[in-house]
C-alpha cells in the first residue's frame, strides 16, 4: 500500500452532514485541527441542503405556485433548474466556509478505518491517511429498496434524490409507502400535474397519529387527486416498455396499477457499509447503525456517531442537537445527553403541512391520563383570518391537555404555517407554559399563531 499523504488532526469528521459540519466549524473556531472527509462532492453540507429538506421543500413551494395555464413539463423543468441552482450554491458555500478555515481541511473520498484512530481515503498514489484521537462519524442514511420481485431491476425505479434532479416530469408516479417521504413526494408531483398513486401496506395512513388526524390528511390528499390505497401489499413489479405494472393484494384480491416512475418510500438505513467499522472495534446494530450511549459515544469512547448513522430519529435538527451534545463533551461541562430532549416536533410537508409534538390523544388515554382535548377545523377558526387571506382553509388543529395541570401534552396541527406554530407549542411544553397562558397570550394579527387564542376553548364532547 503506497501512501502519498499522511495527515494528523485533533478531530476527524467522516461525513459532511448537519451534525458533523456544525461540530467541525465550532471545533475549528476553538483552535482544534479538524479534517472533514466527505465521499461525494455533490454532498457538501449533507443530505438536507442537497437532496433532502431544501430541494423537496423548494419543490413544494414551486408546485403550489403552478397555475392552471402553465405547461406542466415546462414548469417542472424550470422548477428543477431553480432547485439545482440553489443546492449548487449551498454546496459551494458549505465547502468554502469549512475548507477556508486555517484549522480545517476537507478531503473528498470514501473513508475506511485502518485501526481505531486512523482512516484511509482513496487508493494508490491518491491514498491519504488521517489519524486523530477523536473521530466523529456522520455518514447519514440511504433509502431502502424493499425485496419486491422485479422492483430493483425496473428501469422505472427512481430514488427521492433522482426525483429532485431530473427535469422530466413523470406521467404516472406510484409511491410505495405512505410515510413522510412518500406523502411529501405524492403531494409535490400531483401539484405539478402527475397522476399519483400511493400504496400503503398499513390499514390507514400515518398509524402513529390519531385516526381523526390521519383521516383528514387522507381527505386532503384525495381531494387533490391523489389515489391513496391502504392495506395494499405489493407483490411484484412487471416491466413493459414505457411503463411498469405494480401488482398488489388488497382484501384478498389481486390488483395492479401502471407507473412511469416508481418511488420506494419504505424507510432508510444507516450508511456504514464500506467504513470497515470492525477494524476500529466499533459495535453496530443489525441494521448497520452505530450503537451509542446517551453521550453519542460508540463502543470506542473516542469515536462518536451523529445523525442518522446512530439509529436515532432521522431529522436534520436531531443531527444538529447531536452536535451540541458532542461539543459539550469537548468544550462544555459534559452534561448534555440525548435524554435531555423533550417535546421534539415533527412536520410532514404536504399542503397544508401537518406538524405534531408530544402525545396523541390515543397515547394519552392509553396511559390513563386525565385529559381534555381541544379541536377545531381551520375553516371554523374565527381568530385565524390568515387562512382565508392565503386561501388555504383546509385542515384541523388539535391539542391534548392535562386536565389536572393545564399543561399541553401534545398537538397535531394540520394547517397553513403549522411548521411554525408547532415550534411555539413545543417551546411552551418544554418550559411548562399552560394551555390557558397560550390561549391568553398576545399574538400578531393576522397570523396563524393567533389561532391558539381560540382553539384551546374548543373542547371535544
Amino acid at each position: 500500500m503506497e501512501i502519498t499523504t499522511a495527515l494528523t488532526a485533533d478531530v476527524l469528521v467522516i461525513g459532511f452532514g448537519k451534525g458533523g459540519k456544525t461540530a467541525a466549524h465550532v471545533l475549528a473556531e476553538a483552535g482544534r485541527r479538524v479534517v472533514m472527509v466527505e465521499r461525494s462532492e455533490n454532498m457538501y453540507g449533507g443530505t438536507c441542503p442537497n437532496v433532502g429538506c431544501v430541494p423537496t421543500k423548494m419543490l413544494v413551494h414551486y408546485a403550489d405556485a403552478k397555475r392552471l395555464g402553465d405547461d406542466a413539463q415546462e414548469f417542472f423543468a424550470h422548477s428543477i433548474a431553480g432547485v439545482r441552482a440553489l443546492t449548487s450554491a449551498f454546496r459551494t458555500g458549505n465547502f468554502e466556509a469549512l475548507n477556508g478555515r486555517d484549522t480545517a481541511t476537507v478531503i473528498t473520498g470514501t473513508a475506511r478505518f485502518v485501526d481505531p484512530y486512523t482512516v484511509a481515503v482513496g487508493e494508490g498514489r491518491d491514498l491519504v491517511t488521517v489519524t486523530a484521537p477523536t473521530i466523529l462519524v456522520n455518514t447519514g442514511s440511504e433509502p431502502v429498496i424493499p425485496p419486491i420481485p422485479g422492483l430493483a431491476s425496473s428501469p422505472h425505479l427512481v430514488s427521492s434524490t433522482e426525483l429532485t434532479r431530473t427535469q422530466n416530469l413523470p406521467e404516472r408516479l406510484v409511491v410505495l409507502g405512505g410515510g413522510y417521504l412518500g406523502l411529501e413526494f405524492a403531494g409535490i408531483y400531483r401539484h405539478f400535474g402527475t397522476e399519483v398513486t400511493v400504496l400503503e401496506a398499513a390499514d390507514r395512513l400515518l398509524p402513529r397519529e390519531d385516526e381523526d388526524i390521519a383521516e383528514t390528511v387522507r381527505e386532503i390528499l384525495t381531494g387533490d387527486g391523489i389515489r391513496v390505497i391502504t392495506g395494499a401489499k405489493v407483490t411484484e413489479v412487471r416491466d413493459s416498455g414505457a411503463v411498469s405494472t405494480v401488482v398488489y393484494e388488497k382484501d384478498g384480491r389481486t390488483h395492479s396499477v401502471e407507473a412511469s416512475a416508481l418511488l420506494p418510500a419504505t424507510g432508510r438505513r444507516p450508511v456504514t457499509d464500506g467504513l470497515r467499522l470492525d477494524a476500529a472495534g466499533v459495535r453496530t446494530a443489525p441494521n448497520g447503525a452505530i450503537v451509542v450511549d446517551e453521550y453519542l459515544r460508540s463502543s470506542q469512547p473516542h469515536i462518536y456517531a451523529l445523525g442518522d448513522v446512530n439509529g436515532g430519529e432521522q431529522f436534520t435538527y436531531i443531527s444538529l442537537d447531536d452536535a451540541r451534545i458532542v461539543l459539550d463533551q469537548f468544550l462544555g461541562e459534559g452534561k448534555r445527553t440525548t435524554t435531555d430532549r423533550r417535546a421534539v416536533p415533527h412536520t410532514l410537508f404536504i399542503t397544508p403541512p401537518l406538524a405534531t409534538v408530544g402525545l396523541t390523544e390515543s397515547q394519552a388515554r392509553a396511559q390513563g391520563l386525565n385529559i381534555r382535548v381541544s379541536r377545531e377545523k381551520v375553516a371554523d377558526i374565527v381568530a385565524m383570518p390568515r387562512a382565508y387571506t392565503v386561501e388555504e382553509t383546509r385542515g384541523v388543529m388539535k391539542f391534548v391537555v392535562d386536565s389536572d395541570t393545564d399543561l399541553v401534552l401534545g398537538a397535531a396541527l394540520l394547517s397553513i404555517d403549522a411548521q411554525e406554530i408547532v415550534n411555539t407549542v413545543a417551546l411552551a411544553m418544554r418550559h411548562h407554559i399552560t394551555a390557558t397562558q397560550l390561549r391568553d397570550a398576545i399574538y400578531t394579527h393576522p397570523s396563524s399563531t393567533e389561532a391558539l387564542n381560540e382553539v384551546f376553548d374548543k373542547v371535544l364532547p
